[in-house]
Parts: structure tokens; C-alpha cells; sequence
């Protein structure tokens, strides 16, 4: 089973206006297909983060044809929420995608996000039906594969990068209260559940609480 990374380059001026404003415009600084459903073969449901403009993203997408309705929410807050339903067989290139994304052999690993003219996701599954879906996609769609590695992978997993000992001390800080606000538990504590010194159990904490935040960090550099 592989991890594979993936990027698409929408040809802007054909795509449907929605995409184009999530991908290009200024008032947007990054957003994300957190999720989509297809209800029957025409119709899909689309939920995106947007980070940015959603009542531009909400314009656009009305303006759009084969975009049945356009919800908000939380538009007053840095990152917004739509829900989105698109008619596939008038929307071409999200038509393709779902009839492409829906055969055997791979699963999307949500969410794709959309920043700077690119789209960026990861694949799980067969790299040989990733290529079958590449071989399909349309010519408005330039889909290239960034990178391909084992599954689970620490891009996928981040607890992966952790040692035995430094998942162990952070399962018992979560459980013991040490990461609630207020703080419910000392790393005294920890040190006396796992019967190691308190020195070692707080080295064990922050080498493990740094591997997890360079690892979210890296993750698309992204902010949502």
C-alpha cells in the first residue's frame, strides 16, 4: 500500500468561477475541500474551510452554472465554511473527478487544499490506479505526482515519527490533564505513571511535542 502526493494545476480560465476565486484570487489566502459527498450520478456535495472572502466565493459559485445552492457560515470568523451542491453532468470537470476517484483501488485521503493556482492531496492505494484516474483526467486538469512513499507514512500519521516511549508519555500527559487549560497534571505526574524520573519524562514530552508541531507545521505549510 503506497502514500502518494499529488498536485493538480486547474487551467484557470476553464475552470468553473468558484475554483478559479478559491485558486486565484487575492482575497483568499488558502482554502479546503474538507469533504464531498455524491448523492445520485449527476449531483455531489461539496463542504470547504475557506480562509479569506467567502461572500466572493459565494458570488462566484451562484454565478456558476450547475451549482444548485451555495451555503455559509461562520463568515464573520477568519475561516468560513460552504457547503456546495454541483450538478456533475453541467460541471464537467467535477464530474469527471468523482467518476474517476470512484474506482477501486485507491482512496483520496481528505482534505485537498486549494492555495496559489495549485491543488494539493494525498492518495492512498495503488499507484497503478492512480494512474489509470491520471490517464482519464481532463485536459483542463494538469495532475502531476509529487512524491510516492509507504502507508502509513509520518505526512499521513505524525504520531508515526514518535518513539515507543515518547507516544506512551504523551497518551498519559493527555490522560493525566497536563495539556488542559488550566493544566491538570505536572510532569511529575507523568514521571510517576510511566516510574521513570521526572527529567527523563519531561525529555521524553518535548522531544515528542516537538516532532508533532514540526509535523503539522510541514503539512502544506498550511494554516487551516
Amino acid at each position: 500500500m503506497k502514500h502518494i502526493r499529488v498536485t493538480a494545476q486547474p487551467d484557470l480560465d476553464r475552470s468553473p468561477s468558484f475554483v478559479a476565486y478559491l485558486l486565484d484570487s487575492p482575497e483568499v489566502a488558502e482554502a479546503r475541500a474538507l469533504d464531498w459527498n455524491r448523492a445520485d450520478v449527476t449531483t455531489s456535495t461539496h463542504l470547504y474551510a475557506i480562509k479569506g472572502d467567502a461572500r466572493g466565493f459565494q458570488d462566484a459559485a451562484t454565478k456558476t452554472r450547475g451549482v444548485e445552492s451555495v451555503t455559509l457560515s461562520a463568515t464573520e470568523e477568519p475561516i468560513s465554511y460552504s457547503l456546495i451542491d454541483v450538478r456533475d453532468d453541467v460541471v464537467p470537470m467535477f464530474g469527471v473527478i468523482e467518476d474517476a476517484l470512484a474506482r477501486t483501488g485507491m482512496v483520496v485521503h481528505r482534505p485537498l487544499v486549494y492555495r496559489k493556482g495549485q491543488i494539493h492531496g494525498h492518495v492512498v492505494g495503488d499507484p497503478s490506479a492512480l494512474q489509470a484516474v491520471l490517464d482519464r483526467a481532463p485536459e483542463t486538469l494538469d495532475i502531476g505526482i509529487d512524491a510516492i512513499g509507504q502507508f502509513p507514512s509520518a505526512q499521513v500519521n505524525p504520531a508515526s515519527r514518535l518513539s515507543e516511549r515518547q507516544s506512551e508519555a504523551i497518551a498519559v500527559a493527555l490522560e493525566l490533564g497536563y495539556y488542559d487549560q488550566p493544566r491538570q497534571a505536572t510532569h511529575e505526574d507523568v514521571a510517576e505513571r510511566l516510574g521513570c524520573a521526572p527529567n527523563t519524562a519531561s525529555a521524553h514530552l518535548q522531544k515528542g511535542e516537538a516532532k508533532l508541531v514540526r509535523a503539522g507545521m510541514n503539512t502544506f505549510h498550511s494554516s487551516i
